[in-house]
């Protein structure tokens, strides 16, 4: 993939485009930003088998900053993040504490997003910089939200919308990943084209995407993949029934030194009634022994259970067989819209009838004013692959 020396700098001129003032000079729409306050504390404990001693992680998130009003259709978001390690019982892939499992949040202080943002032109929303980036379920293209460094993305995205229409467009050069900035792995380098377009119809909605990743420091996560969504939902008497179907192939990219050509697919439907909703679904990434379907710019955690085992596509591939349940409680003592969720999969490889293993997956989280309150419980059974595991959560997210 060539730079697009072209698409750089119609995006560029795009962001300075015609001006539709809001605040009269740059004194004022600075004086008239608003501040950003996100901040999380959160214990996770990992129980693994195969380290004699079990991780303890208490650590501090802050994200602070500010975005000002707009001028000439333009305003700007600074925002960093610190990161505190209070207790540190844990490996975070830079503290050198190998004796014990990862928790991948190291400590450290960055920036998180400085990006400018223009919505002069009508339908579209324009930025340039790091930014944040989440498409659709984060399936291929997310922040990795769960962590305490979310990923973020160095470049230029339009956002452009008519009517039932969508289209997201993106080129990054950079992804800023969740392991820090002091971590080897903390920055891939490239070339990006992320191009996402969505069409809503009365039975539900189409999507079309194409992500194309010419990394430059990692090679072999190079790639290109093409693929389609349907999502939508149907009364059906007293219930309502859902549905979601994907279907994407991927083919080696870039100087990738794999040469390989693999498949994935998404069947899911099910039915809500009330305050319960439950869902019956298989996904599959392709693999073949030497390679397989990667997803490396997703939020893996929300996929194939929360014990995060397959953050990487084993060689064979996998195929998730899994049912969720989610029950909404409401309002229960001094805690609002309290929901519990029971995630349940079924693990295989692609390439014939092994079983890597079994996870049960739980959850509790509820709102107390700004502040959502968090359970999860995961426990991840091997068969044929990784090691039993035992993972605990317990965090407070406060927004301002």
């Amino acid at each position: 993939m060539k730079r697009n020396s072209m698409f750089l700098a119609a995006v560029g001129a795009a962001v300075f485009g015609t001006p539709i003032m809001a605040a009269e000079t740059l004194r004022e729409a600075i004086k008239e930003s608003g501040l950003i306050v996100d901040w999380r504390v959160r214990y996770e404990n990992v129980d693994q088998a195969g380290f004699v001693a079990t991780a303890e992680a208490f650590t501090s998130r802050l994200r602070a900053g500010f975005q000002t009003a707009e001028l000439g259709g333009t305003s700007l978001l600074a925002e960093a993040v610190w990161i505190e390690d209070i207790v540190d019982d844990y490996d975070s892939t830079t503290n050198g504490a190998t004796g014990y499992p990862v928790v991948a949040d190291p400590d450290s202080l960055a920036i998180n997003r400085f990006a400018l943002t223009n919505k002069s032109l009508e339908n579209a929303t324009l930025s340039l910089g790091r930014q944040r980036i989440v498409l659709d379920d984060a399936r291929f293209v997310g922040n990795v939200g769960w962590r305490q460094n979310e990923q973020t993305f160095d470049g230029m995205r339009a956002q452009l919308g008519r009517g039932a229409l969508t289209a997201d467009l993106t080129y990054a050069d950079q992804v800023n990943r969740i392991f820090g900035p002091d971590s080897a792995a903390g920055e891939w380098q490239g070339e990006l084209l992320l191009a996402h377009v969505a069409r809503t119809f009365d039975w539900g909605k189409l999507i079309a995407f194409g992500y194309l990743l010419e990394f430059d420091n990692v090679l072999a996560m190079s790639s290109n993949t093409y693929g389609l969504k349907v999502t939508g939902s149907r009364p059906l008497g007293g219930l309502t029934g859902t549905y979601a179907a994907a279907y994407a192939r991927q083919s080696a990219g870039g100087a990738n030194p794999l040469d390989y050509d693999e498949h994935y697919y998404l069947l899911e439907a099910g039915l809500n009634l009330s305050k319960t909703a439950v869902a019956l679904g298989r996904e599959l990434l392709g693999g073949d022994g030497r390679a397989a379907f990667a997803t490396p710019l997703a939020t893996l955690h929300a996929f194939q259970g929360w014990a995060d085992k397959f953050l990487a596509t084993p060689a064979w591939g996998v195929e998730d067989t899994y049912l969720k349940v989610s029950y909404s409680l409401g309002n229960k003592g001094p805690f609002t819209n309290l929901s519990a969720v029971v995630f349940l999969h079924a693990l295989d490889a692609d390439a014939d009838s092994t079983s890597y293993g079994d996870e049960l997956d739980l959850s509790l989280v509820g709102q107390l004013s700004r502040m959502t309150f968090t359970l999860k419980y995961a426990s991840y059974d091997a068969d044929s692959l990784f090691t039993d595991t035992d993972k605990l959560w317990l965090s407070m997210d406060y927004t301002f």
